[in-house]
């Protein structure tokens, strides 16, 4: 494990030193620079942590293959993301999912509150589950100090992510996605070994019940420690399936819809790809690669279950508390015991290397779209007449104190029962981006949709589905050693059910409300939806004259400071005033160094311009984004196009035909 920290740290240190960071798209999209592979890579990377080695392998031992839906619907949407979402994002010009949203709908509050909704996402639905199962992991199979390690480790990941930003991300995450994919094979083909093959599995798995299935006069229900007669299909009962098949066919794209396509951790990779035909392939890669954990995650915890049926399938509380510190469920220590009991030793490093993988990678990836989202959606608001030089400092700051926050937040993780927590945190995600997938979905295709619209289908959705989150949290999940009282209108509806009407109340209300309201003017919406995304017409931006104010005001406030503070005033007359030798060290680590053809040079440029005319330029008024993005729309090759497309369609092929296998 050393060593590959080590090699991590490497290849970290060589995209600094190859690396430009001195300007706003250099540091937050690479200089929009990504080849495909890369843009894959680092997709999956980004989408893999503990908590999927966990979660998956734990319900698969829990009730079959079921969850596997989760990773095969991937593809479909990443296919949504290239070839339908991402275009329509690159010729936007932007480097935020708000920011894009300001663009189509105009004014700040959509902005505003995305901003604020996705960084409560990131903190208290994503840290925290991949913290939770992480530290679960080192300590079974470690036996590590959980607060200790998490300290080393995120000291480590910030070093390089603040002075390398996203492009160090992405190249560590390419090297963590190789040690995931090959760790993970790694315990699939002992896992198989072990079992006796996959004839074996289908033979041994119904019958993998616990010997302990009674405690004092209690004795466990049959549907609570029997495998379920449906483990080997995906599309279940639609009522009494625990995971329904209407709710897998329109349930679980709904909340795709949401995290591949309008997530920033995503969006942000391809965002950054050289062209199109770079971003479409990234998005393959990462489906091909989506593919395979039902084999590689979900079967093994099934495996896991048989080798370990005591263990793993425990239903007495007693029972479940020796063998994982909780009375209700062991399942979620399925890919650990494997760990434990199959890998030799110098196996066992490479697979502890790619769980170390799985959270470095999740983890910086949140942090550096949490930075983004913050400097470009929130800290602009707050202070318009910030430079470029300003936004950088600040994102690397807020890089500084999410992970004080993450350093913190890691002995309350440790207090809170971490099954529960697991299983509340994934519910948080279907109860609060259903509103946010389809204001989306609209903003894309229906260009009648208006900025009241989109806001109070929003707010309305986000209400409701607070309101059920709350209420769920109160009660309590019911357990095979306990019955809880949650009213069935709340807890009753199936929680992908309860995405699927959220959903539906959303666009209903958005359309409504729209309808309601004067249309925008296609004027400014050429390239910023479905119908438009060719138009050649030059586009008006609804957020025009903010901008203007804006630059005037940045212009203006920054003249003033090189009045007041330039070296020759400050130092009284014609000396010029220099830096000391820790201000320049400091600069050059972070990348924000004078050079003389860098793209930090012509905002100087513009400033004299502005000064002298007083007014700011026109480029500078229609970039409507931080100083240093511009829109980016690369020409891509026809024959490589072709290649993309036809790589695409295969990988639709194949996914529709493992669903029909598994059906």
């Amino acid at each position: 494990m050393l060593t590959y920290l080590l090699l991590v740290l490497a290849v970290a240190m060589w995209a600094i030193l190859t690396s430009s960071r001195g300007n706003i798209e250099d540091f937050f999209l690479a200089g929009r620079s990504l080849a495909w592979w890369l843009i894959g890579a680092s997709l999956f990377a980004s989408n893999i942590g503990p908590a999927h080695f966990m979660g998956l392998a734990g319900t698969g031992a829990a009730s079959g293959i079921a969850v596997g839906a989760f990773e095969w619907n991937s593809p479909f949407l990443l296919f949504a993301l290239g070839w339908i979402f991402s275009p329509i994002y690159i010729k936007a010009g932007v480097v935020t999912m708000p920011e894009y949203l300001r663009k189509r709908f105009g004014g700040s509050r959509i902005q505003f509150l995305l901003a604020i909704l996705y960084l409560f996402l990131y903190l208290f639905q994503k840290i925290s589950v991949e913290i939770c199962t992480g530290a679960m992991f080192m300590g079974l199979v470690l036996g590590l100090d959980v607060y200790q390690a998490t300290m080393v480790l995120m000291t480590i990941t910030g070093v390089y992510m603040i002075t390398g930003g996203f492009l160090t991300v992405v190249y560590t995450d390419t090297l963590h996605a190789s040690v995931i994919v090959l760790g993970s094979f790694l315990v699939m083909g002992f896992a198989f070994k072990e079992v006796g093959g996959y004839q074996e599995l289908l033979h041994k798995y119904p019958n993998a019940k616990p010997s302990i299935i009674q405690e004092g006069n209690w004795t466990a229900p049959p549907e609570c420690y029997l495998p379920r007669e449906d483990s080997f299909h995906i599309f279940r009962n639609a009522i009494t399936g625990d995971l329904p098949w209407p709710g897998v066919l329109f349930g679980i794209p709904i909340l795709s819809v949401y995290y591949w396509c309008s997530d920033q951790i995503f969006v942000q990779r391809c965002l950054a790809g050289k062209n199109m035909y770079h971003v479409k392939g990234g998005c393959v890669l990462c489906g091909y690669l989506k593919l395979l954990p039902m084999f590689t995650l979900v079967m093994p915890g099934m495996i896991s279950r048989i080798l370990y049926t005591d263990k793993v399938a425990c239903v007495t509380p007693s029972e479940c508390e020796k063998h994982c510190g909780t009375k209700s469920s062991c399942s979620p220590i399925a890919y650990a015991l494997l760990i434990i009991g199959l890998l030799p030793k110098g196996a066992r490093g490479l697979m502890l290397s790619a769980l170390w993988a799985s959270l470095m990678s999740t983890l910086t990836s949140i942090f550096n779209s949490a930075s983004t989202l913050f400097t470009v959606d929130i800290y602009t608001q707050i202070r318009p007449t910030a430079t470029e030089r300003e936004l950088m400092v600040t994102a690397r700051f807020f890089v500084i104190i999410l992970l004080v926050v993450t350093i913190i937040w890691v002995p309350v993780i440790q207090a809170t029962n971490s099954e529960k927590l697991i299983d509340y945190m994934h519910a948080v995600k279907s109860y609060l981006v259903p509103p946010i997938a389809a204001i989306f979905l609209l903003a894309i295709f229906c260009k009648r949709v208006t900025e009241q619209g989109a806001f109070w289908g929003l707010i309305g959705g986000l209400l409701i589905g607070f309101i059920r989150m709350v209420s769920e949290f109160a009660y309590g999940r019911q357990t095979c050693s306990a019955d809880n009282k949650c009213p069935p209108i709340i807890c009753g509806v199936h929680y992908l059910y309860f995405a699927i009407i959220l959903f539906i109340i959303s666009l209903l209300t958005i359309l409504g409300i729209s309808l309601l309201t004067d249309p925008i003017p296609d004027k400014h919406l050429h390239r910023l939806c479905w119908s438009l995304r060719n138009s050649q017409e030059e586009r008006v931006d609804l957020d025009a004259e903010m901008q203007v104010k804006r630059t005037r005001a940045r212009c203006s406030f920054w003249g003033t400071c090189r009045c007041l503070f330039s070296p020759s005033t400050a130092m009284g007359g014609g000396r010029t005033g220099t830096k000391n030798c820790f201000w320049k060290a400091l600069d050059i680590y972070c990348g924000l160094e004078a050079k003389p053809s860098a793209k930090v040079a012509p905002e100087e440029e513009t400033e004299k311009k502005e000064e002298e005319s007083g007014a700011p330029s026109e480029e500078t008024v229609q970039s409507g984004s931080p100083e240093g993005t511009k829109p980016h729309e690369a020409l891509e090759s026809p024959f490589w196009s072709k290649v993309a497309n036809a790589s695409g369609l295969l990988l639709l092929l194949i996914t529709v035909l493992c669903h029909v296998l598994y059906h």
